[in-house]
């Protein structure tokens, strides 16, 4: 394990307690890293940065502002960045057929514009000799119906991985990206709560079983410390790259049953809070 003792380190995306960015944050700090995590729930980026003795921020990651006030965080309370981390993401699902200019919007400011973003502002603060990381997804190159948007915004991010490394190899800041396959995690509880679901993504995995948020960790505690590689797109799914997902026409009632609403905690919170309001009115 790379000892990551005297490193400060941020992490974006890190509310959901089984979900990926909160992984990435345990690792970073079990690594020896002072670490500031960030996301739109406050309550439990609380109970993380308590947990792993470090700071929290609100910040939306469709925001701009909030995401180099989030990044600042970092140097105002440990006194410099070394790694930044961009676990958040917007899965926004829906045919092209289906598709709007909103919903397209919603998933380019996210999952491709915030990251852009998180870039230039996190090499900002780093200075010299650093890490970036950006979490992608296996969809960019594997398609996945009906995740087309989501992918495309991701594959984006992608590409901007390696113009990134260009710019900023100079100052020996590494930026890398990874590409998780199917993973058990917070947001996809809905979709692998069905076993006849998680046996068809387990089939094309050659390692045998899906992936979990540690698996994502691991990953990018080395991309995190010296490793010799940048502008790297790294598969991180037990094989998956060798195979493909699931087709729609494969999936329990071809897809209706199965996909879920891919919201994330925040969002699930929100409405949660809306139906509660409801009736008690």
């Amino acid at each position: 394990m790379n000892s990551l003792h005297g490193k400060v380190a941020a992490v974006l995306g890190a509310s959901a307690e089984a979900g990926t960015g909160w992984a990435i944050a345990e690792a970073l700090a079990s690594a020896g890293a002072k670490v500031v995590v960030a996301a739109r729930s406050e309550a439990p980026l609380k109970k993380l940065a308590a947990k792993i003795d470090g700071a929290y921020t609100v910040c939306d990651a469709g925001n701009e502002v909030q995401i180099e006030a989030f990044l600042q965080t970092a140097v105002d309370r440990f006194g410099e960045l070394d790694i930044a981390v961009n676990a958040a993401g917007l899965p926004v699902l829906g045919l092209i057929g289906d598709s709007d200019s909103n919903r397209l919007q919603a998933a380019i400011d996210v999952n491709y514009l915030a990251n852009v973003h998180f870039v230039k502002h996190a090499a900002e603060r780093i200075g010299m000799d650093g890490s970036i990381v950006i979490v992608s997804s296996l969809s960019t190159t594997h398609p996945i119906v009906p995740n087309f948007a989501y992918a495309c915004a991701k594959a984006a991010s992608d590409c901007l991985v390696r113009y990134a490394a260009l710019e900023y190899g100079p100052r020996n800041i590494r930026i890398n990206s990874i590409q998780p396959g199917a993973i058990v995690s917070d947001l996809s509880r809905e979709l692998f709560s069905s076993s006849e679901v998680t046996k068809l993504f387990e089939k094309e995995v050659p390692l045998g079983r899906l992936g979990c948020p540690s698996d994502f960790a691991n990953a990018v505690l080395w991309l995190a410390g010296p490793a010799y590689v940048t502008g790297l797109n790294l598969p991180v799914c037990g094989g998956a790259q060798l195979t493909r997902f699931p087709y729609l026409s494969e999936m329990p009632g071809a897809g209706s049953a199965w996909e879920g609403t891919g919201q994330n905690l925040f969002d699930r919170e929100r409405a949660d809070r809306a139906t509660k309001g409801l009736k008690s009115g």
